[in-house]
């Protein structure tokens, strides 16, 4: 099958995209909880992260179909992730099982990429 790995890199990125939506949706419960110290940011908040759940959708599906521009976009989302687990276990309220589960899958979705990106060039064609 071609672009398998690619394809399995892209279904983990779209799980990802949907924790993302998942994510926005606590912030609306919080939201509507009045607990938020201001509304409109927290509004703001809310709109940036679907901004950005649906910037890793279109991630997922342009590794899918094989684009460059989506392994990308990719590489970068898994780096941030990356960031993010980082300071779940080095911040000032470090908990390990939050970084494992946001870096584990980050690192294994960045390695899926790059092997992906080496499918897709061995697949072009060549110029002799």
């Amino acid at each position: 099958m071609r672009r398998r790995i690619a394809r399995i890199a892209a279904v983990v990125i779209a799980v990802e995209a949907l924790g993302i939506l998942a994510l926005a949706a606590w912030q609306v419960v919080a939201l509507m909880g009045a607990d938020t110290a201001s509304p409109v940011s927290a509004i703001a908040l809310i709109v940036l992260t679907v901004v950005g759940a649906v910037a890793v959708a279109a991630f997922a599906g342009a590794t899918w179909a094989g684009r460059s521009w989506g392994r990308s976009g990719g590489v970068v989302t898994q780096l941030l992730i990356l960031a993010v687990a980082v300071g779940a276990v080095t911040g000032a309220y470090p908990h390990l099982g939050v970084a494992l589960a946001l870096g584990v899958p980050a690192a294994v979705v960045l390695v899926l990429i790059v092997l992906a990106a080496r499918e897709a060039n061995s697949e072009a064609p060549r110029e002799d």
